[in-house]
């Protein structure tokens, strides 16, 4: 409980025209409800103390139980440690309880070879989560303001994104609420101004090597100067109307896959048709340019909702993964195969399409088993077609006469030399520790490398297919021949690689 000088500066604090805005605010969402628990999240920084003095100012409107909640991250020494005396202090000085927890979050970043801000973000609302859990709360509140908000949107429109990006920070997520993303940064700074409230100043926000400080110190105020003085406003309305048109169609996506896939042993199995046309047309022979449109704005939207149900482990599907998925259904064998990014596998099977997760193999390689194949190739045959439905392809292998048909092989594809090959020569996918010398180079190197090298990342490399002669690396998709298997002036016998479609 408060005392009564307490109760005194919470009685001057009730005029507040900020405070007023909130709780209009507040009682027009109608997240807050009498008899809450709310942990105010508080770093110690301007934003984040002011909405403590709000809510301070507010509770007994709104009919809540206040607490003070700390994360110290360890990651700027004395002063984080200083961060948290001072809002210690300050939840002691209103009576409230205090919540805290520390972890050193550069050491788990480190170690989990993570994004730093990325695992801090990670580390403190996990935190909160747990709070909430254990029954401390019932929610935590956090200080993203306006201008956070038109950051977030600014730093996803330069990173690349889609309508839901454009969202930004939502006002609620799970048991986390953001009452102040519609008040400015400045005016919270003028209400503590006015009360004559101290806090802490981060001076790592000011570090402009970070994006988002750039964004903070930079371009926004030149955005502000030089083109739309309410750009902020403009942003955080963007925001908004993106967020009602994605939970739209949201609403829509979880209708249109509840109704068309079926779900079991953690696969997902929807028809190719009803991925590709999820609305039903009047007209089925009638197609035109708008009804198509319509169609993949949906259809991406069910692939994505399908793929976050079994994927296993974390991953961001691209706007590249998702239109590999789609042309899967539209035009791929049955028996092909993708990897997706979060462990997720998708096979074509027949005229369905199946979704399912994949653990992480050992080694941290991802490995996916509808990529996994392996084929003998017989030299014996003359010519032989080895059909990978694995990867929807085939590789002819066909033995030439060397020189006299040299010319031949312009358009062929990769030669070997017919006699340096030993048995069993093998057509698989690659393994991790597969090394190749290709010709041209003085060493064998990994071809995990020279995949890295040639900018194929790992979704594009699995399955990638080699040759391998007496489990020797003799040729890769993409690469020279391997220097002891290459043709020159001294063969007399060739094969020929070449890559077919099916």
């Amino acid at each position: 409980m408060i005392g009564s000088k307490g109760k005194k500066r919470e009685k001057n604090l009730k005029s507040s025209p900020v405070g007023q805005g909130l709780l209009t605010h507040l009682n027009k969402n109608g997240t807050l409800r009498p008899g809450d628990r709310v942990g105010v999240a508080v770093s110690g920084g301007p934003d984040s103390v002011a909405l403590l003095l709000l809510l301070l100012e507010l509770r007994e409107k709104l009919g809540i139980v206040l607490s003070v909640v700390h994360f110290n991250h360890k990651l700027r020494g004395k002063a984080s440690d200083a961060d948290e005396q001072f809002v210690k202090k300050l939840a002691a000085k209103h009576g409230l309880d205090f919540h805290s927890a520390f972890l050193y979050v550069a050491k788990k970043a480190k170690k989990e070879r993570a994004n730093l801000e990325d695992a801090a973000r990670r580390a403190r609302y996990h935190y909160f989560r747990s709070l909430v859990e254990s029954g401390a709360c019932t929610w935590v509140a956090v200080a993203h303001t306006a201008d956070d908000q038109a950051e977030t949107v600014l730093a996803h429109l330069l990173r690349g994104t889609g309508n839901t990006g454009l969202g930004g920070i939502h006002p609620v997520a799970g048991p986390v609420v953001r009452p102040l993303l519609n008040i400015r940064r400045s005016k919270l700074r003028t209400y503590l101004r006015a009360r004559k409230q101290i806090w802490r100043e981060d001076l790592s926000n000011r570090d402009t090597r970070r994006m988002r400080a750039r964004i903070r110190k930079k371009l926004l105020p030149l955005l502000e100067k030089q083109f739309q003085p309410e750009i902020i406003a403009h942003l955080v309305t963007l925001a908004n109307l993106a967020r009602e048109d994605e939970a739209f169609w949201d609403a829509m996506t979880e209708e249109r896959v509840r109704a068309l896939a079926q779900k079991s042993d953690g696969r997902v199995q929807i028809a190719v048709k009803d991925l590709v046309k999820p609305w039903k047309e009047k007209n089925p022979n009638t197609e035109n340019a708008e009804s198509l449109e319509k169609t993949r704005a949906l259809s991406k939207r069910m692939m994505r909702r399908i793929v976050k149900e079994v994927k296993p482990q974390a991953g961001q599907l691209g706007a590249r993964h998702v239109e590999a998925v789609l042309e899967l259904a539209r035009s791929g064998q049955s028996g092909s195969a993708l990897s997706l990014p979060g462990g997720v596998k998708v096979r074509r099977e027949r005229e369905t399409l199946v979704f399912c997760g994949i653990a992480p193999a050992e080694e941290g390689e991802r490995r996916d088993a509808a990529c996994e194949y392996e084929y003998k190739i017989d030299p014996a045959n003359g010519t032989q077609l080895a059909r990978v439905p694995e990867l929807g392809c085939a590789f002819r292998f066909r033995v030439i006469d060397w020189p006299p048909k040299r010319g031949e092989t312009n358009d062929m594809g990769t030669v070997l030399d017919r006699h340096r090959l030993r048995a069993p020569l093998v057509l698989r996918n690659w393994r991790p520790g597969d090394r190749l010398r290709p010709v041209g180079h003085r060493n064998a190197h990994k071809l995990k490398r020279l995949l890295n090298e040639k900018h194929i990342n790992r979704w594009e490399r699995d399955g990638w297919p080699v040759l391998t002669s007496g489990g020797v690396l003799a040729w890769a998709r993409g690469f020279h021949v391997a220097a002891e298997f290459a043709a020159d002036e001294r063969t007399r016998s060739g094969m020929v690689i070449a890559e077919e479609k099916l």
